[in-house]
């Protein structure tokens, strides 16, 4: 059976990150999937880091990784895709805010044959609650605007909730981005180099406790970045990673 690891970066969340972690491996329990929790402590200033050492000691699943600085979320998730261990990665954030049950039907998903699990929350079937209206109006623009410039119905490319199996981790390299731009980086490239992917409706919450560190104002420079890369990547250079996953297969 495939091991599933969950990378969760994490930065101040002290009074999320128990439930949230215990909460996925009760799920995965119910359901008998192998799992290890991967929690990447991103500089926090609080109790992280001791909260999580206490749910280690108790659950051998649940390892805490250090990301030294530099610091963000990007930074976070490349260090949690460097170490992890399973078949098949999960990226989950650390307030609850994505549905274990979710990540359960991620892996039935990548059972079937898919290199790549999204989630939409942009659908009849999706449930959303306490989403702030002005990040409605500015996800559903990019959004939009990312699926027109490459030719995809996909509608929810900048959500950080994903699964992907571990040849499409190794076959995105390099992967540049050290913040929240990372989101879309990941699932752009594994689009554009031809992986295979299933997309599912995905339930979100608002967190109960603490602040998001996205800081909009300063995020779309770097997501502008990273999304002309990958187009040009597409324009330029789709052939080449094209053949080479078929001269692997």
């Amino acid at each position: 059976m495939s091991l599933v690891s969950i990378v969760i970066p994490a930065r101040n969340e002290e009074k999320n990150i128990t439930y949230t972690a215990e909460n996925i491996l009760r799920v995965f329990d119910e359901e008998g999937i192998d799992i290890e929790v991967l929690v990447i402590d991103d500089g926090s200033s609080d109790q992280t880091a001791a909260v999580v050492k206490a749910l280690s000691a108790k659950d051998r699943r649940v390892r805490l990784v250090t990301n030294s600085a530099p610091h963000g979320i990007g930074n976070a998730i490349r260090r949690g895709l460097k170490v992890f261990r399973g078949d098949m990665v999960i990226i989950a954030m650390a307030d609850s805010s994505d549905s274990p049950d979710d990540m359960i039907r991620y892996v039935r998903k990548m059972e079937e044959g898919h290199d790549c699990c999204f989630g939409t929350r942009w659908v009849k079937d999706a449930t959303v609650k306490g989403y702030p209206l002005h990040k409605l109006f500015l996800n559903r623009v990019v959004n939009f605007w990312i699926s027109l410039m490459f030719g995809i119905s996909y509608n929810d490319t900048t959500n950080a909730f994903k699964c992907y199996s571990r040849e499409v981790i190794q076959g995105i390299k390099p992967i540049l981005s050290h913040h929240f731009n990372i989101t879309v980086e990941l699932p752009l490239k594994a689009i554009v180099r031809g992986y295979k992917y299933a997309v599912i409706p995905t339930d979100w919450r608002q967190r109960k406790f603490g602040r998001t560190s996205l800081h909009i104002k300063e995020m779309g420079s770097r997501y502008l970045f990273i999304i002309l890369y990958v187009f040009f990547e597409r324009l330029l250079c789709k052939e080449d990673y094209q053949k080479r996953m078929k001269d692997e297969e």
